[in-house]
């Protein structure tokens, strides 16, 4: 079980790797715009992210707070990919949706390193 486990957090850290990693190369390249990739990414770190969160038979209590401020942090993430594609479809991406995207998900990142 332990080893399905680890399996999963490996998922849900190539999840976090694609959207960060899509959001750095829109930034480094300068343009404010929101990618595919960055949805799908989003997407599996999501679902990962869930069924870490589901109590797996471990030694250890869960950290529910942490799981849960996690958890607000992605639906922010999301719905911030969800309107800027939208507004990115009409016209032009507002550039605070775009930073705020790679911020939130370094700030996802390191809630989930170091709170313990």
């Amino acid at each position: 079980m332990e080893i399905l486990r680890h399996i999963v957090v490996f998922i849900h850290l190539i999840g976090f790797a694609t959207l960060f990693g899509a959001w750095l190369v829109e930034a480094v390249a300068k343009r404010v715009k929101f990618t595919r990739l960055m949805s799908i990414g989003l997407t599996i770190a999501a679902v990962a992210g869930l069924i870490l969160a589901a109590p797996w038979g471990i030694e250890g209590a869960m950290n529910y707070p942490k799981i849960g401020v996690k958890l607000v942090v992605l639906i922010i993430i999301g719905a911030l990919l969800g309107i800027g594609s939208a507004r990115q479809k009409k016209g032009s991406l507002p550039p605070v949706l775009f930073w705020l995207v790679g911020i939130l998900t370094l700030v996802n990142a390191g809630i989930a390193v170091l709170w313990r």
